[in-house]
Order: structure tokens, then C-alpha cells, then sequence
């Protein structure tokens, strides 16, 4: 499997890349390989199986709605976030699905966007189309989202396909033994390996622009949550508190160094946090990082060293994403980014990881610190659960992120002030993340069957 920074830093909508991004991108692929064949116009009927724990958490998550909009053919990281409602609203009223903005079909939504709570052997986050005409089917397909924006379908899954193509790298690494090893040998940083990876799909000027656009969708992001005031949809009544917030900071510190009180920055840190969140938790425009649900760790972070360190630059930015990038293509290769495979672990301890080691990294750390810091980040994520309250990414998964972005902080700064040498080695923490994941119970990994998810709902 080889697997591109932009891979994983994927600009999208929320609330869920696993739920949203995925589902949507799996119908829009449906509907462009129906025309592609020449069959659309012979459609008059598509069917919604949606299985696991899209059944479960699907609608808070709002795949029913992402797979209408990817059936109209719209994608993730095209569709402006205000169509969706008014256009899933439409086809409730007109009882009517334009596929591909080309044909239009009858759409029952009691008959043919069905729920089942039954488990595919692939993936607990499943998804099947059928597509009917007159008198028969014309064509089906079961596409599996992944996590992060990953979509694999049935036909790739019996054909043994990985998640993306498998592709020659000049610095192949399935460890992060295997990295360091790299980095010894060569004598090059995380960052700079993973730049000489990336020229295999793109030129270094190519990849650079492409991480800006990159941070300036989530400094975008970080903005517009900040705007933001008011309650998010969903029904808990979950009030925005990243505007609040934001105005008390500028009240209080106006004129003031920041960086001089520890403090306030930390304040800081969590409005990043939060105002990520909060929008995507609003289905706003956000990057997965490496998933929708963890979208604010990163993010965080690195606002936090752009804004508080002095002489912070661009050059910084590409450093930062590149060595994030490339302890979660280890996740990638070894475990999972998907809460319902592996509970939030998978989520918020990947990005913490993530985020620990993409600051280490451009706070100078050698190649054995920047792994003690990602391993430092996961370790203490070990064991999370995923278990969102009336399925919504807002309760505890906001404040979760704000949690994991200081955490990430403190690991790089516990890095930073040893040698790189230490007992448990991210490889270890990863397989040990791996393997809790297959233990837990299914309830507590984003079916909103255990944990808080029925606690709440009891007081």
C-alpha cells in the first residue's frame, strides 16, 4: 500500500469522513461508472442498503443524506456544504432523484433508504446500491468506507485491491523501524523522506502548493468556526462556544505576548480545537486528519506553533504535514484510522500521534524524537472509546479533540527533552492499538450503543 500525504489531509465536508465523505464519494462513483456504461438512462429505481454502523450511527452522521447528493453526483471535495439540505429536502417533497443532475427517478424514502443493523464481513461501515429498470437489475455494488475518506468496493476487495494503488517509492517504509532505519541511513528527516515519496505522483513545487491549499482550508475552517454562533443541528441543544471564547481571548490578551503565559496559549490551543469541530460537527468544510472526528488536532497544532513561535514560516507548514503524514500512513498500513473498526483510539489517537510528531519535527527534533513524541501521543490514547452521544459528532468528540491537541503538545515537549530513546517503541503502541480495537466490544465503537451514548441519555 502506498500512500500519499494528500491521501490522508483530504479537504471535505462533516460531520464524518468515515459516514459522510465515504458514503457520498461511493454513490457518486456508482452513478459515474452507471454512466460511463451507457446504462443510466435505463434506471428507474435505486435502492440504499446502508449496513453496520452506517445503520447504526447513519442518520446523526448524516449518510442519508451524503449518499442523495452523491447519487446527484456531487463529491466531497467539490459540493458546497448549503446544497445538501435544501436538495435532500427537495427530494422528500418531490418523492423524485435527479442521478448524475441527468435522469430523474422515483425516490420512496420508507422503501428505498433502508437501515439493517447486520454487520458485512469486510467492514462494520457498509454500503450497498442497486440499481433497478423496468424490469430487472441493472446493476449492484457494496462499497466499504473505510475511515478518512478511504472507499473500497466489492469488486476491488475480491480482486485482493489495497485502498490505493500500489505504487514503487524511492523510501518504501511499512514501520516506523523501517523509517528510522531510513533516516539513519541516509541521514535525512522524517520530512524529507517523505518529499522524495511524494515525487513519485507530483513535483516538490506541486506538492508544496498542494499542502498550502491544505492549511488554508483549515485556517478557513478554524475562521468560520469561529464565527459561528448559535446551537448545532442534531437535537442535543449543543451550543457553539469557539466565538464566545474567541472574543474573551481578544478582551483579556489584547496587546500581551501569548507565548508568556502558558495559560493562555493553552486557551488558544483550544479554541482551534474547537472552532474545527464545531463546524464540522455543523457539516461545515473541514480536512480530514486523519478523519473527520479527530479533524481539529491537527489543525490545532500546528495554529499553535504558526501563531507562537517566532520566525514560523511556509517552509514549516510542509515540514509539519509531511512528517504527520508520515506516521499516519503507519496507522494506514498497520491498524486503522476508523472508529468503527477500532473505537476512537483509531481517530483521535492517530492525529494526536500525528500532531505530536509533525510539531517535534519543526521545533527541530531528530528523526528517534519525533517517533518517541507520535508514540508518547498514541500511548496515552490507548483503549478510547467511540461512542457519540445520539450518534452526532459533538458529545464528547468536540472536546475530545481540544483534550488530544494539548496532549499532542505535552508529548512533543516530553520528546523534545529526551534523547529519542525509550522503552515502547510506536510500533509497539500501533500493533497494541491494533489488537485492543479487535477486542472491544462493537458497542463501543461508533454504534452509540455503550458508554456515554446511553449514559447521557439516562441522567
Amino acid at each position: 500500500m502506498s500512500i500519499s500525504v494528500l491521501d490522508l489531509f483530504k479537504i471535505g465536508i462533516g460531520p464524518s469522513s468515515s459516514h459522510t465523505m465515504g458514503p457520498m464519494r461511493a454513490a457518486c462513483d456508482f452513478v459515474n461508472a452507471l454512466e460511463r456504461q451507457g446504462r443510466l438512462d435505463a434506471v428507474r429505481r435505486v435502492e440504499i442498503r446502508l449496513y453496520g454502523s452506517l445503520s447504526a450511527t447513519g442518520i446523526g452522521h448524516g449518510t442519508d443524506h451524503a449518499v442523495i447528493v452523491g447519487l446527484m453526483g456531487q463529491r466531497p471535495d467539490e459540493i458546497d456544504p448549503d446544497f445538501i439540505a435544501p436538495a435532500v429536502a427537495r427530494v422528500r417533497d418531490t418523492q423524485s432523484l435527479q442521478l448524475a443532475e441527468k435522469v430523474s427517478i422515483a425516490f420512496d424514502w420508507e422503501r428505498d433508504m433502508r437501515l439493517l443493523p447486520i454487520a458485512l464481513p469486510y467492514h462494520p461501515n457498509a454500503l450497498r446500491l442497486i440499481a433497478h429498470g423496468v424490469d430487472r437489475t441493472i446493476c449492484e455494488n457494496t462499497y466499504y468506507s473505510v475511515g478518512g475518506g478511504f472507499v473500497i468496493d466489492e469488486a476491488q476487495i475480491s480482486a485482493g485491491a489495497s485502498l490505493v494503488p500500489l505504487t514503487q517509492l524511492p523510501h518504501e517504509f511499512d514501520s516506523a523501524a523501517d523509517l528510522l532505519s531510513i533516516c539513519r541511513r541516509r541521514s535525512m528527516r522524517i520530512c524529507e523522506v517523505m518529499l522524495e515519496n511524494e515525487r513519485t505522483w507530483r513535483s516538490d513545487d506541486d506538492t508544496r502548493a498542494a499542502l498550502s491549499r491544505i492549511w488554508q482550508a483549515m485556517r478557513n475552517c478554524v475562521a468560520r468556526g469561529i464565527a459561528q454562533e448559535g446551537v448545532l443541528p442534531g437535537g442535543l441543544k449543543v451550543r457553539r462556544r469557539a466565538h464566545a471564547l474567541h472574543e474573551k481571548l481578544i478582551a483579556r490578551e489584547h496587546g500581551r505576548n501569548l507565548i508568556s503565559d502558558t495559560l493562555v496559549a493553552l486557551d488558544w490551543v483550544n479554541l482551534y480545537a474547537l472552532a474545527v469541530n464545531e463546524e464540522n460537527a455543523g457539516g461545515g468544510r473541514v480536512v480530514t486528519a486523519p478523519t473527520n472526528g479527530a479533524a481539529g488536532i491537527v489543525p490545532a497544532v500546528l495554529h499553535y506553533y504558526m501563531d507562537f513561535q517566532p520566525g514560523s514560516s511556509d517552509r514549516n507548514v510542509t515540514d509539519f504535514l509531511l512528517t504527520a503524514g508520515a506516521i499516519g500512513t503507519l496507522f494506514k498500513k498497520n491498524a486503522s484510522i476508523s472508529g468503527a473498526e477500532v473505537g476512537c483510539q483509531g481517530e483521535v489517537g492517530s492525529a494526536c500521534a500525528m500532531a505530536a510528531a509533525g510539531l517535534t519535527e519543526v521545533m527541530g527534533g531528530t528523526p528517534e524524537q519525533v517517533e518517541n513524541a507520535a508514540e508518547i501521543g498514541l500511548e496515552h490514547n490507548l483503549g478510547l472509546t467511540c461512542d457519540p452521544v445520539a450518534g452526532l459528532v459533538q458529545l464528547p468528540c468536540i472536546e475530545r479533540n481540544a483534550m488530544a491537541s494539548i496532549k499532542a503538545i505535552n508529548a512533543a515537549q516530553l520528546a523534545l527533552r529526551g534523547d529519542g530513546s525509550h522503552a515502547i517503541s510506536l510500533d509497539h503502541a500501533i500493533r497494541t492499538m491494533r489488537d485492543t480495537g479487535r477486542d472491544m466490544l462493537d458497542k463501543y465503537k461508533e454504534t452509540s450503543l455503550g458508554g456515554l451514548a446511553v449514559n447521557y441519555t439516562e441522567c
